[in-house]
């Protein structure tokens, strides 16, 4: 009681979550009068770093960083649009399936919705299109950030639940091409009654060089996502070569990249990664806490009065996250649930991490498109100017099938392991 007390107090006074964790732990070892656990405190938050796997976390946001800055995202856009323009609506498939190769770079939510609101909101709204859906639709493609392989989420979920790292990226890709048509599904049956606008065909000429143009870009994506697939590489050693291709792309290929530019892109890189891997830090050491204190198992013999079967804890689970994620950002999110969470699946509902590691991550994203936080309809409000509270309403129907996929994930865990080895 007095742990929870003393999280609550100085996360409501405004101090970061990780440190909030850590300030919690320390009240905790306090309280028990075991100073002994002092000794171990240090040790257990360099053993929640302590992972090969985690360096594909700065990997991954230096490919971010470096295709922003070189025009990569642009390309990718621009090749989406060739094909699915014309259509339709076609630039909201466009906003979806550009979003959706995308993904398969960034691996990060924000930081997806951040660019492609810059890139696709403006065109959309040229068209026609309305600001509050556009930019909602924005939001809602960046979902794929997380879930899509390289996801920054999956690298720590794997480090927390201790599963190969590259086995958990690909377990996303399924759901994360599914989840892509059913946001097409919808654009199209929106589309067909509020009449959304056509683009200009392009011909076969224009179509071809604009594919040209994106082919680089293009072989990003296939070869981070097929040398892990192959098992030619580990998720970190793609991350490694997909940022040395980003970085000759830009600089070569797309020509906007400067080397000078490195220092900045290097620097910010490093920022967002330093505050991810606090994260972990803290949540080895809660991790280490909730399983000093049996808080696991208390929580197992309550949910187990509740939940009789795997199919029925999913279902509980999903409630559960998706509050959580509508207060708590991703990776926090993680840290709060996971170490409680999943030894119950695991142990006591025999549910393969891999696919709990997809629901989880799924619902804490949907989370951020929910008030009455919504970070991501912020980020993208921040971007373009729409209206947040409006965002969420004309995009509704993309919440509700979200959900409708979260459940067949629940009553159907083959679907997130069909890559797993």
């Amino acid at each position: 009681m007095l742990t929870s007390t003393a999280f609550l107090v100085v996360m409501l006074v405004g101090v970061p979550i990780g440190l909030c964790l850590c300030v919690a732990a320390i009240v905790y070892v306090l309280a028990s009068g075991n100073m002994v656990l002092f000794q171990s405190y240090p040790l257990q938050m360099f053993n929640a770093v302590d992972s090969y796997g985690l360096i594909a976390i700065p990997l991954f946001v230096l490919i971010g960083e470096i295709m922003n800055a070189g025009g990569i995202t642009k390309k990718i856009v621009d090749m989406a649009m060739a094909f699915v323009g014309s259509l339709r609506g076609g630039l909201a498939y466009v906003n979806a399936i550009a979003n959706m190769f995308v993904a398969s770079i960034l691996g990060s939510a924000t930081a997806q919705v951040a660019i492609m609101s810059q890139i696709m909101v403006p065109e959309m709204e040229k068209k026609g299109y309305d600001k509050d859906f556009s930019a909602g639709l924005t939001a809602y493609g960046g979902m794929l950030g997380s879930i899509m392989p390289p996801s920054v989420m999956f690298v720590v979920y794997s480090v927390m639940a201790q599963v190969s790292v590259s086995d958990m990226l690909m377990a996303g890709l399924v759901p994360g091409l599914i989840l892509t048509a059913l946001f097409c599904v919808v654009i199209a049956i929106i589309g067909h009654y509020q009449k959304f606008p056509r683009s200009a065909p392009q011909t076969f000429r224009q179509r071809a060089a604009t594919v040209w143009a994106a082919v680089p870009s293009l072989s990003i994506p296939i070869v981070i996502v097929g040398s892990i697939f192959s098992g030619l590489a580990s998720a970190t050693e793609a991350g490694a070569v997909g940022a040395v291709m980003s970085l000759l792309i830009g600089r070569f290929w797309t020509r906007r990249l400067r080397f000078s530019d490195l220092p900045a892109i290097m620097t910010r890189a490093g920022l967002y990664s330093a505050i991810v891997l606090f994260l972990v830090v803290a949540a080895g050491v809660l991790s280490w806490i909730l399983v000093f204190g049996r808080v696991p198992q208390e929580v197992a013999g309550w949910i187990q009065t509740v939940a009789k079967d795997p199919v029925t804890f999913m279902l509980l689970a999903n409630v559960i996250l998706l509050v959580i994620g509508t207060v708590i950002d991703g990776i926090p999110g993680l840290i709060m649930t996971v170490p409680i969470l999943l030894p119950i699946a695991t142990e006591v509902y025999g549910i393969d991490p891999h696919h709990f590691g997809v629901v989880v991550v799924i619902n804490l994203v949907l989370g951020l498109l929910s008030p009455p936080v919504g970070l991501c309809f912020f980020v993208a409000a921040a971007a373009t100017g729409a209206n947040p509270g409006r965002m969420f309403m004309v995009t509704m129907p993309f919440f509700l099938i979200t959900c409708v996929l979260l459940v067949i994930l629940s009553v159907f865990p083959a679907i997130s392991l069909i890559f797993i080895g």
